[in-house]
């Protein structure tokens, strides 16, 4: 399966788009924080006390935001 596929006449890789919605992990006080903007007004902000378990977390994420939107491209 091609990582590139066409949404509306361009080009687009969905693993980028979904990369480019997500902050790194980032240690704010006790917890580890990062963020994912799934639309102009739908930022999430996830914090977790185990750095791993942050990691996991936003890799599971990311794929499943990758998902949605080879979907939604292909479907378009």
């Amino acid at each position: 399966m091609s990582n590139i596929v066409d949404f509306n006449k361009k080009k687009a890789n969905p693993f980028l788009i979904a990369n480019g919605a997500a902050t790194r992990v980032e240690k704010k006080g006790a917890f580890f924080v990062f963020s994912l903007r799934l639309s102009d007004d739908d930022i999430r902000e996830y914090s977790f006390t185990n750095r791993d378990k942050a990691h996991a977390t936003r890799g599971v994420l990311l794929q499943h935001l990758e998902t949605k939107l080879r979907v939604k491209m292909i479907n378009a």
